[in-house]
């Protein structure tokens, strides 16, 4: 599985990475969780604003920081 945060590495994006790693942490699973910065791979997924979460090329939730049990929930 692989859990991608995008965002410029504000506050709320690192939030957004602390919860993806707390869930995964939490849920025993494997995962690769990358950090993508670079605005040009943001805007391929379409995402207008961040923090952005996409999970195997997915994206499940962008300008909001989403919260660990919504995370696990995805990640299921």
């Amino acid at each position: 599985m692989k859990i991608e945060i995008l965002g410029m590495g504000c506050p709320r994006c690192q939030k957004t990475a602390a919860n993806a790693e707390q869930a995964v942490k939490e849920l025993g699973a494997k995962a690769e969780i990358v950090k993508v910065e670079k605005i040009d791979k943001i805007m391929k997924y379409g995402v207008m604003m961040i923090p952005a979460l996409v999970v195997d090329g997915e994206v499940k939730c962008a300008g909001k920081i989403p919260a660990v049990d919504e995370i696990k929930n995805w990640l299921k």
